[in-house]
């Protein structure tokens, strides 16, 4: 199959020409991670005829109704994403958890790509959800890495609306990080923002913003950071060094400490043997150490709930009394 750099010469049906702009087209091409629209295959100065035999050719693949990857379908997830927002048309934006994750904020999901337009769209491709607004205020919008995203602020504002409330404080606080939050963008957001249902979440998270956020480094950590926090247990340190180890969560009052065992460490016996000597060697300075497995997490949350609640309390000298909220 042929690729984008040797489309110039190609004849379409009907012995059409095709204008020799295949160096502009391997261009854009990659400026949108594989994915052209077919409006910006005509200002480039292809004809409709021209563009059905870069498709009868294996040049263009076709995607959804006017969108294409250019040379073979194996787009990377910003491909996807940039098809997407090709195929709701112009003015479209990706937002929503895609948004969130092209920001770096949370990890890639899975489903449906969100894509915001500022109008009806036909756009029917499957895998793509729409959300219609009136307007798009010209400081909700932004490109990243090539792709029209919705700003920062204005895509934890859509997130608020969809997500569970630690879920979006764990988002603000990766924005905090990484130095992504303006307080003024975010008073004239909420401002711009009046009756939308996500700002009363957005605003009780923002306010829960003290100190330095908690660096969580996997989707595990953050779920089981995440998890504390519903239950309304003692906010713990993460990722800190108690006694010289670096552990993953860490309670001072209590001298408790648990670390999150994902399914990888299981088949590691370097690791294994690793984890023992770390917990006699905290064990020996009066620590306690909890190692909880990613299927709990997962699918015994409640007898995790409890166990932790009862160490947390016990070893903070409250008794056994403590409950989780």
């Amino acid at each position: 199959m042929g690729g984008v750099a040797d489309v110039a010469g190609f004849r379409g049906p009907g012995d059409t020409q095709i204008p020799p702009r295949g160096g502009r087209l391997a261009a854009l091409a990659a400026r949108q991670h594989g994915a052209v629209a077919h409006r910006q295959l005509l200002k480039l100065g292809y004809t409709s005829t021209a563009i059905k035999g870069l498709v009868a050719r294996g040049h263009l693949q076709r995607l959804s109704r006017g969108v294409y990857a250019v040379g073979h379908r194996r787009l990377t997830v910003r491909g996807a994403w940039m098809a997407a927002v090709l195929a709701a048309g112009p003015g479209a934006v990706l937002s929503h958890r895609a948004a969130l994750a092209l920001w770096d904020l949370r990890p890639a999901p899975g489903g449906p790509v969100d894509v915001t337009v500022p109008r009806r769209t036909r756009c029917t491709r499957r895998g793509i959800r729409v959300h219609t607004v009136r307007r798009l205020h010209p400081d909700d919008r932004a490109v990243l890495d090539g792709i029209p995203v919705t700003s920062v602020h204005r895509t934890l504002l859509d997130y608020a609306e969809v997500a569970r409330f630690q879920q979006l404080r764990s988002a603000l606080e990766a924005a905090e990080r990484r130095d992504l939050l303006d307080g003024l963008k975010l008073a004239a957001l909420y401002e711009r923002a009046r009756g939308r249902h996500g700002l009363k979440p957005l605003r009780a998270a923002v306010a829960e913003l003290h100190g330095p956020a908690p660096w969580t480094q996997s989707e595990l950590e953050r779920t089981f950071h995440e998890l504390v926090r519903d239950w309304g247990l003692p906010e713990p340190q993460v990722n800190v060094l108690v006694e010289g180890v670096l552990v993953d969560f860490w309670w001072p009052q209590a001298r408790l400490v648990v670390e999150l065992d994902g399914y990888r460490y299981h088949r590691d016996r370097r690791r294994f043997e690793e984890d023992r000597r770390r917990d006699t060697r905290l064990q020996l300075a009066g620590c306690m150490t909890m190692r909880v497995t990613q299927r709990r997490i997962e699918r015994e949350r409640e007898s995790l709930r409890g166990d932790l609640t009862r160490a947390i309390s016990v070893r903070s000298g409250r008794g056994g009394g403590a409950s989780g909220r």
